[in-house]
């Protein structure tokens, strides 16, 4: 083969390899990478379920419905998240328990037990919509020097502790089949068992993963999550459901003390995995709501239990921040901001009606009933607060907080930074050409 066939066949080569390469850059980018993206995520959401189920997972079978029902939430949540979001004694959800109880006996007709039930489930906040909205304007100076963000977020994860423990052991009394006085004592050694359990189990997090795993913040990941996930099912296997979720609530806050800074990076990986579980909680509980077995009456009724129960708790909140130095704006931002409800009524609102299915004592009809209604309330409160509170969070903290003056000066000083060192590179720039 003579030279010049050879540097044809070389150059013709790299052509080939030039127009292949030019193809492979072709390939979307932008907004139409991120369309093709999730429909493949889509498309892939399907074809697993169906490779390994089969026919169940065809147009009118069960998992096929239940597919596109976690497609159908993940879609709403990425919709929601494109709102810009730009502790105080437990009064405020007491009084909004105690408010909830007494509506809903006097407009529902709830027996006491079930309507207190109802109010230490409508009691608690999210955490999942006030944390990160409250972070992000704290991010931007606001609130920061008269400590709100800070306020606001640790009061809401108590309002979590007090209304799990309420409605721990207040549903303990509603199914219970002895007397008040053991049922109470029986409730509040739960709680205290949980408590206990919860300890020991984040001490034994402090060392176990130990640090000297490469992997050790996804081995404490797995392990927090699986403790919870024990404890919480495993409670009600041995016949003590109200020890369950306060075990779990206390193992994860005592073991992320104990993991100092690196307790961010496992933060992250849960909050990856609650953001695929997420949209399968909220659809499950919204597909256990009945819309057509619904009339327009008792739903109407409900929303005003909610509406007075949330007055209420306003109210209660602006009297217990009064002597706390802040503004009028102040006090307005914080009653705001404590007003969606999500995450807690999701984890709790059936928990009454799955405890109906598997009683056997009492009537259960009625408590069927009863449980149905307490799930309605719950879901109406997270369509109701949860949007409003985000945006009422997003749009008010601007208007109604002051903004860190420091946050301005390091605005300013980075400004000025950047100002100097562009003058600076412009004088050295004509420094070079006048050598030149």
């Amino acid at each position: 083969m003579s030279d010049e066939t050879s540097q044809e066949i070389a150059t013709k080569g790299r052509s080939c390899r030039d127009g292949l390469q030019k193809c492979l850059d072709c390939y979307p980018k932008g907004r139409l990478e991120r369309i093709l993206t999730y429909g493949i995520l889509v498309i892939l959401s399907w074809s697993v379920p169906w490779a390994v189920v089969g026919e169940d997972c065809l147009p009118g079978g069960n998992i096929f419905s239940l597919v596109v029902l976690i497609d159908c939430c993940m879609l709403a949540g990425f919709l929601v998240g494109l709102i810009s979001i730009p502790k105080i004694p437990p009064l405020p959800p007491l009084l909004e328990t105690v408010t909830c109880a007494v509506m809903s006996n006097l407009l529902l007709g709830f027996p006491w037990e079930w309507g207190i039930l109802l109010g230490f489930v409508l009691g608690a906040v999210t955490p999942a919509i006030i944390v990160p909205s409250l972070l992000y304007l704290q991010r931007l100076g606001f609130g920061v020097q008269s400590g709100i963000p800070t306020l606001v977020i640790a009061s809401s994860s108590f309002d979590d502790v007090f209304a799990i423990t309420g409605f721990s052991v207040t549903l303990a009394i509603v199914f219970s089949q002895g007397g008040l006085g053991l049922v109470v004592l029986r409730g509040i050694c739960e709680v205290l068992a949980g408590i206990v359990i919860g300890i020991l189990i984040g001490i034994i997090q402090r060392f176990v993963p130990g640090a000297a795993l490469k992997t050790m913040d996804r081995e404490r990941f797995i392990v927090v999550v699986a403790f919870g996930v024990s404890v919480l099912l495993g409670s009600k296997q041995i016949g003590f459901p109200g020890a369950g979720a306060m075990a779990a609530i206390v193992q994860a806050f005592v073991a992320a003390m104990s993991w100092g800074e690196r307790k961010d990076v496992v933060s992250a990986r849960v909050g990856t995995a609650w953001n695929l579980f997420e949209p399968v909680l909220f659809g499950l509980i919204g597909a256990e709501v009945s819309v057509d077995q619904l009339s327009s009456q008792p739903i109407g009724l409900s929303c005003v239990v909610l509406l007075v129960g949330l007055c209420t708790r306003s109210a209660a909140t602006f009297l217990a921040v009064s002597r706390a130095g802040f503004t009028t704006k102040e006090k307005l931002f914080i009653c705001l901001a404590w007003l969606p409800k999500a995450t807690v009524q999701a984890a709790i609102g059936s928990v009454a009606l799955d405890n109906v299915v598997d009683s056997t004592g009492g009537d259960q009809e009625l408590y069927k009933q009863l449980a149905m209604q307490v799930l309605t309330i719950s879901v109406l409160s997270i369509l109701i607060t949860a949007p409003i509170g985000a945006a009422c969070i997003g749009m008010t903290g601007p208007l109604l907080l002051i903004k860190d003056s420091d946050s301005e000066d390091q605005e300013q000083e980075l400004e000025v930074i950047n100002d100097g060192s562009s003058s600076k590179f412009l004088d050295q720039q004509s420094d070079v050409e006048q050598l030149n």
